[in-house]
């Protein structure tokens, strides 16, 4: 199986990439849209902000490779599965993937926010989940590693699959269809990291 971990100049590829490689399978990391065609699953990670990465995927051509990979399986990460959604409120409105519709929201613009709470949300905090899927293998709730200002809002209740409590109860994890996103960082969250990845590859492989 080809992983293809996408490079857009934004992200902790080589954690991810040996992350992968610990599990004892292989991924490469690659911006060239010929690539991202070829693989059988494609990780897309991020660290940054929402504009910049919409316009460096543009910029690196990589936007039809994701807007049109069909059924190919897809995990974004962090700023990755925001990506995935149709817009974002950081730094005025900006157009995202619209793989799975939604919005990603600012913490302190959010209904009741607590405003002794840190923004960006950053360090361990649990994730609940439904154990299926990216989950499988996994307690229905477990801790993972967050750094994170904004967070997904899908339009569909039903493709959310984590739940996380930060001032409010936010979507950690989605999916839809072989499309899945995590807004914590699986390759720094420990055992529970790794089991994501190796269920995410496994579900790949088919």
């Amino acid at each position: 199986m080809r992983t293809v971990i996408i490079d857009y100049g934004l992200g902790n590829l080589r954690s991810v990439q040996k992350a992968v490689e610990r599990l004892g399978w292989t991924a490469e990391i690659s911006a060239q849209p010929a690539d991202l065609e070829k693989a059988d699953a494609l990780i897309l990670p991020g660290v940054g902000a929402f504009p910049l990465a919409m316009a460096n995927l543009v910029r690196r051509k990589l936007l039809p490779a994701l807007r049109n990979k069909a059924d190919k399986p897809l995990l974004g990460i962090c700023l990755g599965l925001q990506l995935l959604l149709s817009t974002s409120e950081e730094f005025g409105v900006t157009a995202g993937l619209d793989l799975i519709p939604g919005a990603v929201r600012f913490f302190r613009q959010a209904d009741n926010f607590p405003a002794a709470l840190p923004v960006p949300h950053m360090g361990w905090n649990d994730v609940r989940t439904g154990q299926t899927g990216l989950f499988q293998s996994l307690p229905a709730s477990f801790a993972a590693y967050f750094v994170h200002s904004y967070y997904a809002q899908p339009e569909d209740p039903a493709a959310v699959t984590g739940w996380t409590d930060y001032g409010l109860d936010f979507c950690s994890a989605l999916a839809s269809g072989r499309t899945f996103g995590v807004q914590f960082h699986p390759e720094k969250s420990g055992d529970p990291g790794l089991q994501i990845l190796r269920n995410f590859l496994e579900l790949a492989q088919g």
